[in-house]
């Protein structure tokens, strides 16, 4: 089977950026429209961070009352830790809008609810990212090997084909202990979105380009069902053919 692939080539990550902000209004409001509600997996990273500045800047033109915010893959470490995902979309959007708490849906801290079981924390993620969650936006990040989310080259969290959340002990990038949504997941998104900047990530981009394996470059294998979106600057493009 094949998808849809857009590729859009950007003179800085400041015109990537503001590019995705406009047409994530956009698909948001068109998702509401269809179905009512309209939900979407967040992304850390500069891009994903800056992405989200960008839609508190602009936030009277999106219904956060219809819209349930989720996170591709968070770090299993205390709710304050400024490297947590949540915490730095907590700063960049969340404090500046009106949004019903029960929209918001954070993977757990190692200090939260199940404490240090990360086990336990990806377990209850995976009942509230269960088998019937669509998202109408997966954003991704990518990491110069090609990992998305907390899903790294030839790892078992990579391999897996079942479970929509794991936990994640062993990431080469630290910290080594996190909690990441699949591929059964990711690929169930109607768009999946990803916000690559950057030279050191040209090889992974041409290589998800040319239908590498997931399993050697984890970026190749997550697509959207309706589609699949790269907003690349010129750099990260750079290895793509002409």
């Amino acid at each position: 089977m094949s998808f849809p692939y857009e590729h859009l080539i950007f003179e800085s990550s400041a015109d990537l950026v503001s590019t995705a902000a406009a047409r994530f209004i956009a698909t948001v409001a068109a998702a509401q429209e269809a179905r009512g509600v309209a939900s979407v997996a967040l992304t850390g990273g500069s891009n994903g961070i800056a992405l989200l500045r960008a839609l508190a800047a602009d936030s009277a033109s999106i219904d956060f009352s219809r819209l349930d915010l989720y996170w591709g893959d968070e770090r299993f470490v205390p709710a304050a830790d400024p490297e947590r995902n949540a915490l730095q979309a907590q700063e960049a959007l969340l404090d500046h809008i009106d949004v019903d708490p029960a929209r918001i849906h954070m993977i757990p801290a190692s200090d939260g609810e199940f404490g240090d079981d990360i086990d336990a924390a990806a377990a209850a993620y995976a009942t509230v990212v269960g088998p019937d969650t669509v998202f109408d936006i997966h954003l991704l990040g990518m990491g110069g090997e090609g990992h998305i989310n907390s899903l790294f080259p030839h790892t078992d969290a990579t391999a897996e084909d079942t479970r929509s959340v794991v936990a994640v002990t062993d990431s080469p990038k630290p910290p080594p202990r996190r909690i990441s949504l699949t591929f059964p997941a990711i690929n169930a998104s109607r768009e999946v979105w990803f916000l690559v900047s950057g030279a050191e990530k040209a090889e992974a981009v041409a290589a998800a380009a040319a239908g590498a394996s997931r399993h050697d470059w984890p970026c190749a294998g997550a697509h959207g069902t309706e589609n699949t979106v790269w907003f690349l600057d010129r750099a990260a493009a750079s290895q793509l053919p002409s």
